[in-house]
């Protein structure tokens, strides 16, 4: 069975062949009509269907369009612009020796970020800080990101060649060092400080959604498998003051946490493991155990391998919480198959998986009562627990 199966990635034969032949059916006329130059046409005028026909186009040039989109993004970032507008709207002139660009270039650049909401036109022909823009300078995780991005956008060069195999060493996987490494506790701490700093960037955002759905305070002692540098567990720490904290992760990584929680006071609290969790046990005693970003990074073997580890080190009724970006998530399928189905593909291994294919392995692994918690940006993080039933 190929892996797209095992990720329950296959179409569903559920449906009646009758219903599926003319959904089928159905389908080809519409995509005829769409396809044909005179039906557009006719629909772009036509009053009723114009307001359709119009957004429908635009979308198609927008996602045409959307590298460049991003990179007027990355532009952005790069020259710290929104770190300088949030100083106060600024004329061209003022704005173009602080980013070392022409006059010409820097009008052309805050043209592009108004067009798409990072900036925006005030009077006096000044610009400031637009709505888009606020929202990732008070993010330093979508910044850290979208900088983060040039690599992805190097290995997406030609993404026909990377579909087929033909790229073994991409940017991505040189980045995350473990994805392709042969020994992953060989990686060193130096190796492993670019994407544990990324890591913890973004991982504020991700914990407080975390921390918002699932009720930690009721446990007596957490295990972060993959904790990396210690951010989720420093925030776990001041909502649940009464937990006991366990951290997990590569020898090479643990040092940056270590750092974390002595800078935060927490060294006497939290008890750091380290190891590869395909190779090592994990510690036991802890009655809930996070994987936090851990289970997409990864094929459904390797996942399976983990639960498995999980469901070892768990007591009778322990829970295990599983918190990532997952496929088939309302009103955001693109972030999960799309965005990150090509990203991991560039990394060198893993997928997304919606939440029914996790509830799948969580069972395979032997774990019961699956349950979702609801986050409130869903796109960013879901949130899944699961028991590890109690032997009577």
């Amino acid at each position: 069975m190929t892996e797209r199966a095992e990720a329950g990635a296959t179409p569903s034969k559920t449906a009646a062949p009758a219903a599926a032949r003319w959904r089928d059916a159905w389908a080809r006329w519409r995509n005829r009509l769409l396809a044909s130059p005179r039906f557009q046409r006719w629909a772009a005028g036509f009053p009723l269907t114009r307001r359709v026909a119009r957004r429908r186009s635009r979308a198609l040039f927008d996602l045409c369009a959307g590298f460049v989109y991003a990179q007027v993004l990355f532009a952005c970032v790069r020259l710290q612009l929104f770190q300088i507008l949030n100083e106060g709207a600024q004329t061209p002139d003022e704005l173009a020796p602080r980013l070392s660009l022409s006059l010409d270039a820097t009008d052309r650049l805050l043209r592009a970020a108004a067009a798409l909401d990072l900036v925006e036109a005030r009077a006096g022909g000044r610009y400031g800080l637009g709505p888009m823009g606020a929202v990732v300078l008070g993010n330093p995780g979508i910044a850290a990101m979208v900088a983060h991005h040039d690599r992805l956008y190097a290995d997406l060069a030609d993404p026909v060649a990377l579909l087929r195999g033909e790229r073994a060493d991409t940017a991505l996987s040189a980045y995350w060092p473990y994805a392709g490494a042969a020994d992953p506790k060989a990686v060193t701490a130096d190796a492993a400080a670019p994407y544990s700093a990324l890591m913890a960037q973004s991982q504020p955002m991700i914990a407080a959604e975390v921390l918002d759905a699932y009720p930690f305070r009721k446990h007596t002692c957490l295990l972060d498998v993959g904790g990396g540098d210690g951010r989720f567990l420093t925030a776990v720490a001041e909502s649940a003051p009464n937990l006991t904290l366990w951290l997990f992760d590569l020898p090479g990584v643990v040092p940056h946490a270590r750092t974390r929680f002595e800078s935060a006071g927490l060294d006497a609290r939290v008890s750091i493991f380290s190891g590869d969790m395909f190779a090592d046990p994990l510690p036991q005693g802890a009655d809930v155990v996070t994987l936090v970003r851990i289970l997409h990074d990864h094929d459904d073997t390797h996942v399976l391998a983990i639960l498995k580890a999980v469901h070892a080190a768990l007591p009778d009724g322990g829970t295990v919480v599983v918190a990532e970006p997952m496929a088939e998530t309302r009103d955001a399928e693109p972030v999960g198959d799309a965005y990150f189905g090509f990203y991991l593909l560039a990394m060198g291994r893993g997928r997304p998986r919606s939440p029914a294919r996790n509830a799948e392995l969580l069972g395979q692994a032997g774990f019961s009562a699956v349950q979702e918690h609801p986050t409130r940006q869903p796109f960013l993080t879901r949130v899944m627990s699961a028991k590890r039933e109690s032997v009577i």
